[in-house]
């Protein structure tokens, strides 16, 4: 569902994405937010590495998971929310580099069920190297108790 009536995402996405402790712990910040993309970059930090020094999966698929949830944030009424129900992440290349970007873009807009897709990006001196792929399916929740926007 396109909610082009909704142009109060930008500010709705920005205040959910500071309460979130998860992407404050990692350091992340929301660096773009436009209709159906949202991406998200955080700075490389060894205490976000596994044993070989390069970025965690599992830090890879919470910012992949958060960019894709919050893309698919920009497709919904104020009123509801969202919850991720499954994902699938691809690792493709070692996550080495200064800085990190994950982009996340709903393929697939609905009323109940969203399906976006990520992409997560080391940063260093050169071109962006592509890390992993996510995709990621999200329900739409209405009038659950202790979820909402």
């Amino acid at each position: 569902m396109t909610v082009a009536g909704h142009a109060d995402f930008e500010e709705r996405i920005r205040n959910s994405f500071a309460r979130q402790g998860a992407m404050e712990t990692l350091g992340a910040e929301l660096t773009r937010i436009s209709q159906g993309v949202v991406e998200i970059e955080l700075p490389f930090d060894l205490k976000l590495t596994q044993q070989h020094g390069i970025l965690h999966a599992g830090v890879i698929s919470a910012a992949l998971d958060s960019a894709c949830s919050y893309a698919a944030y920009t497709q919904i009424e104020p009123e509801v929310s969202l919850l991720t129900i499954e994902f699938k992440v691809n690792l493709m290349s070692p996550g080495r580099g200064e800085r990190f970007l994950f982009r996340g873009e709903v393929t697939k807009p609905g009323s109940n069920i969203i399906v976006a897709d990520g992409r997560g990006y080391a940063l260093s001196d050169g071109p962006a190297k592509l890390i992993a792929s996510m995709t990621s399916t999200l329900m739409v929740v209405r009038g659950r108790e202790g979820i909402s926007e």
